[in-house]
This record gives C-alpha cells, structure tokens and sequence, in this order.
C-alpha cells in the first residue's frame, strides 16, 4: 500500500474535510473514497479543481 493510500485510509475523515477546506467546490459525493481506489479519488480531485496530480497528493501528504 503506498504512502498516499495509508494517510487517506488512516485519517480519512480529517483528510475529507482539509480538502473541503483546500478546494471549496469539492462535493461529498466527489470525496467518495473506496479502499484501493485512491488513484481515482485523487483524479476526481484533480478534475473537480484544476490541480495537477502531484499537487494534489503533495496537499494531501502534506496533512
């Protein structure tokens, strides 16, 4: 399991609300996060704000 995928299942709820902090026009349901899937997750993300891949897992490792 990579870096990414312990931060976001270990802190999750914490996780969602600093990226509904971070980047307002995140929804819930754009935040729907399935064991395994976090590479989807984070290109959801990525669609929803614009952010490129890297910046969006550097916010995220940055939590």
């Amino acid at each position: 399991m990579s870096a990414l995928a312990d931060k976001i299942k270990g802190n999750w709820n914490m996780v969602k609300g600093k990226l509904k902090q971070e980047y307002a026009e995140l929804t819930d349901d754009d935040l729907v996060f399935a064991e395994g899937q976090e590479d989807e997750l984070v290109g959801q993300i990525q669609k929803k704000t614009g952010q490129s891949k890297e910046e969006v897992k550097k916010f995220i490792d940055s939590l």
